[in-house]
């Protein structure tokens, strides 16, 4: 004993240090798990051994489609949120636009395809034609909007557009996990502190009663492995608040249930689910051949209702054939302007479709372990990797530890 306490009246200062330098290695190690599971987006290195993309952009793919079965089969509702759009609001918001849009597709198809007709005509009977079918639109619009209704999941594919999106843009994906998570990422790094500050004290007796230089780095080791372990089921264990005397335990993640319910709900409506996004899968999706077929049959319909009077002069002038090529060349027109003039009505339609308060309502609903599933499979892939890392990293400190003390 008397050995002991002449080497710590010897070596104070190290064996004061050990402590702090235990939790120095659970923190620094709880940043490295937290950094590697992010970062970088692209892999870095020799492959496929020598180097390291992070655990979610890597399993990106898998990841988006996780994340798409939970807000599609969870968390959102198509129909409810296309019902919540009001065709007369949705008019007046893009009267002007439309009527512009009208003028442009009407004047440009009958110059293409009737240019003599077109311009034998008087600029006043230009013009009254051009108005007359812009008289129909408040009607086109309204069909346009109960035909999408109706048949929304015949022209757009929401699981589709949401995996595309996300696996397309990693660092979206990668956004839309770290921004809900931030909060027990920085839990991580505080649990490596306090696990390692109280590892370390064991350390220190163990090392002032052994000098074993093994002691250090085996300790140090654990310190990563151990620390980087619980600190992750902290995230989500328990699931339920467990009452021990005065204190109620619950894993951090289900604890945060409404904060992180509102910020999921935000970012899907501001990064996933937005206008311009839903048009472009509208118009470019898998399905986008029936929406054509759609908007050729509703243009093909209006310019008959507004011709209703003139049709059989307007098909003996034109022909039968040319009168089919007129409304296909319209209804492709109305589809290319369709995102510039649906811009305008952009805030309307984010604000009536409220995408974000769907999400957040629905999933305040979600059972723990449905909850749990929101952000769980990005430290379930290659967790174990995770923490062997911080094993290593605690070794390697530890085994730096003994050559200072023995130096």
């Amino acid at each position: 004993m008397g050995a002991v306490l002449d080497d710590l009246a010897r070596h104070w200062p190290l064996y004061a240090a050990m402590p702090f330098i235990a939790a120095l290695i659970g923190y620094v190690t709880k940043r490295v798990a937290i950094e590697m599971m992010f970062r970088p987006l692209e892999f870095v290195g020799v492959r496929p051994v020598f180097g390291w993309q992070g655990v979610v952009p890597k399993h990106g793919g898998r990841m988006a489609a996780v994340a798409t079965e939970l807000l599609t089969a969870n968390l959102l509702d198509v129909k409810e949120i296309f019902a919540r759009i009001d065709p007369v609001i949705i008019t007046r918001e893009l009267e002007q636009p439309l009527l512009r849009a009208v003028d442009d597709i009407a004047r440009d198809v009958l110059e293409k395809h009737q240019p003599r007709l077109w311009e034998a005509m008087p600029t006043l009977a230009q013009d009254l034609l051009i108005k007359q079918v812009q008289a129909g639109t408040p009607r086109l619009v309204r069909d346009f909007l109960d035909e999408i209704r109706e048949h929304l999941d015949d022209v757009l594919d929401v699981q589709h557009m949401t995996v595309e999106r996300l696996t397309r843009d990693k660092a979206l994906l990668v956004r839309l996990i770290r921004e809900t998570s931030r909060p027990e990422m920085a839990f991580i790094a505080r649990m490596g502190i306090y696990f390692g500050f109280g590892l370390g004290l064991v350390q220190t007796v163990v090392w002032a009663l052994t000098r074993e230089p093994w002691v250090l780095p085996i300790f140090g080791g654990c310190i990563g492995l151990f620390t980087d372990w619980l600190a992750i089921k902290l995230i989500f264990v328990p699931r339920e608040p467990v009452r021990v005397g005065r204190v109620i335990f619950q894993g951090k993640f289900q604890r945060r249930r409404a904060e992180v319910a509102r910020q999921y709900g935000e970012l899907i409506a501001n990064e996933v689910l937005t206008v311009p996004n839903l048009l472009d899968a509208i118009l470019r999706g898998p399905k986008s051949d029936r929406l054509v077929a759609l908007v050729e049959r509703l243009v093909a319909h209006a310019i008959d209702e507004r011709a209703s009077v003139a049709k059989p002069m307007l098909a003996l002038a034109v022909g039968g054939r040319q009168l089919r090529e007129i409304k296909h060349a319209a209804a492709e027109k109305a589809l290319v302007q369709l995102p510039s003039t649906a811009r305008h009505a952009e805030g309307y339609l984010t604000e009536a479709m409220d995408v974000a308060k769907m999400v957040e309502q629905r999933m305040l609903a979600l059972t723990p372990i449905e909850f749990e599933g929101l952000l769980r499979p990005a430290f379930r892939q290659d967790e174990w990797k995770l923490i062997a890392v911080g094993g290593v990293i605690g070794f390697v400190v530890g085994e730096l530890q003994v050559l200072l003390m023995l130096g």
